[in-house]
């Protein structure tokens, strides 16, 4: 176990590393892809980093990384914590189940789009559960969290929104104002925020399910400055 960090267990730094890798190696060919087309490499870019899996996938890859590497950085002491840790797994979790029961329909990539495709939405949202759940002390979350975990996507949502009105396109059809209307937009958006609450009470459970099994929490040490 890391000194420096107490809620990771033994090898829990090694599986930290893998899961880094797969998320970097797929982040890096689906961005590989988006610059490969023809709409020039700004729109590609803006098009990427308006991506959820994107984003979700890049958390990941920071999460771990700093873990794998034991950086005592401010953003990597931040990262470290519990819930941090936790808001991520919501996160991909959340890409996961978007992906598998509707977006997955809606078409059929081929070749390298197919690998980075099941990387960030199958690989990496698998390991980074097993290393949450499996590699990491629990018992340390509350409710307070579950506040706190909504402010990425809804700060995603108004991003994407504002976007779409510069851009003229939306990352995902539920969300295309000019298709759809103000009202379906805001009914789907209401329903994601839903889904993100119901997850995240899963999250919780999870969390204090596991915390019963490993027994009582142990009382954090404040680390001098």
């Amino acid at each position: 176990m890391a000194p420096d960090d107490p809620d990771l267990r033994p090898g829990g730094r090694r599986f930290a590393a893998l899961v880094a890798g797969v998320a970097v190696t797929a982040l890096v060919l689906r961005y590989g892809l988006a610059l490969a087309g023809d709409v020039g490499p700004a729109r590609a870019t803006g098009r990427y980093v308006s991506d959820f899996s994107v984003l979700s996938n890049g958390l990941v890859a920071l999460t771990a990384g700093l873990a794998a590497a034991a950086s005592q950085r401010p953003l990597a002491r931040l990262l470290a914590r519990p819930g941090a840790r936790a808001g991520v797994g919501l996160y991909i979790l959340v890409t996961f189940g978007l992906y598998f029961l509707v977006l997955r329909h809606l078409w059929r990539p081929r070749g390298l789009q197919w690998w980075a495709d099941a990387g960030l939405h199958y690989a990496v949202p698998l390991l980074y559960l097993v290393w949450w759940t499996c590699a990491i002390d629990h018992g340390h979350l509350n409710r307070r969290h579950l506040l706190l975990w909504l402010l990425f996507p809804l700060a995603y949502l108004v991003w994407s929104i504002a976007r779409g009105a510069w851009a003229g396109e939306y990352p995902y059809p539920f969300l295309d104002v000019g298709a759809l209307g103000v009202a379906a937009v805001a009914a789907d958006a209401v329903a994601g925020v839903a889904v993100f609450v119901l997850v995240g009470f899963a999250v919780l459970r999870i969390d204090r399910a596991f915390g019963r099994r490993e027994g009582p929490v142990t009382p954090r040490v404040a680390r001098p400055h």
